[in-house]
C-alpha cells in the first residue's frame, strides 16, 4: 500500500516528493535493480545522447579531445540549459516549450532514479508521471526572473553543490542498506527513506535553480520540503 507524501508542501515553487510503498516491497526485483534499470538507463541517457549529436550537426569540432568532451558530458543530460539562459539575458523570455522539456526529462529522470534507489518497485514509465512528483510553475521571465542572474547561479551554486557531493555519498550508502533491508524484512525503512528523497529534492531544487534557470528563489539548506 503506497502513502502519498506529496501533499507536504512549503512556499518554495520546487517541488518534489515520492510516495511511500508501506506495503510489502518485491525482492526479486529489488536484487536484480541494477540489471533491471539497464534498458531504460540506455533509453534516459540516449536522449542526451541524441541532442548533442543534432545540435553538433554541421559543427566543425577543433580537436578530438574537445569533441569526446562535449558528447560525454551531454549524454548525461538533455536538458536545455544554454538556450535559457541566453534568451533570459538578451531577450528576457524562457520559451514554454523549452520548459516543458526541461521540467518533463527531470521528471523521467527522477524516475529512472527513485526505480535504482529502489524508492518504488514499478518500471520507469516515459511519460506517466506514477508516484514520483515534480513540479515547478513556469515562470514569467519579465517579473520573476533576473535577466542577469543566469551568468552568476552556477557560481551562488557551489555551497549547495558542496553539500550534495556529501550527501550524495551518504544517500548511495542508504540504498545499500536498504537493499538489504527490503531482501530481509520486505520494508524500505522510512528513514533511509527520507533521506534519499530529501537528497534528491535538494537536487532537483538546485538543477532548477542554476541549471534549467526555471526560478530564481535561492534554494534552502534542508532535506524536507
Amino acid at each position: 500500500m503506497a502513502t502519498t507524501t506529496a501533499a507536504r508542501s512549503s512556499d518554495y515553487p520546487v517541488q518534489f516528493d515520492v510516495d511511500y510503498d508501506d506495503g510489502p516491497r518485491n525482492r526479486l526485483t529489488t536484487f536484480f535493480r541494477l540489471l533491471l534499470v539497464i534498458p531504460i538507463a540506455i533509453l534516459l541517457t540516449s536522449l542526451g545522447g541524441w541532442v548533442v549529436e543534432r545540435a553538433g550537426a554541421g559543427t566543425n569540432w577543433t580537436g578530438d579531445g574537445n569533441e569526446r568532451y562535449t558528447t560525454i558530458v551531454s549524454t548525461v543530460s538533455a536538458l536545455l540549459v544554454l538556450p535559457p539562459l541566453l534568451m533570459i539575458l538578451f531577450r528576457q523570455k524562457y520559451p514554454r516549450w523549452w520548459f516543458d522539456w526541461n521540467l518533463e526529462f527531470m521528471r523521467f529522470e527522477n524516475r529512472v532514479s527513485s526505480y535504482l534507489g529502489l524508492l518504488r518497485d514499478e518500471y520507469p514509465s516515459t511519460d506517466e508521471h506514477q508516484a514520483v512528483h515534480l513540479n515547478i510553475p513556469y515562470p514569467n521571465a519579465k517579473t520573476q526572473l533576473n535577466r542577469f542572474l543566469p551568468l552568476v547561479k552556477w557560481i551562488l551554486a557551489i555551497p549547495h553543490i558542496i553539500v550534495l557531493i556529501v550527501l550524495g555519498i551518504l544517500a548511495f550508502f542508504s540504498v545499500v542498506i536498504a537493499w538489504f533491508a527490503i531482501l530481509f524484512t520486505g520494508r524500505y525503512p522510512r528513514g533511509l527513506f527520507d533521506f534519499v528523497v530529501g537528497v534528491m529534492r535538494w537536487g532537483n531544487r538546485v538543477t532548477a535553480y542554476a541549471v534549467t534557470m526555471m526560478t530564481d528563489r535561492y534554494p534552502p539548506f534542508r532535506l524536507a520540503p
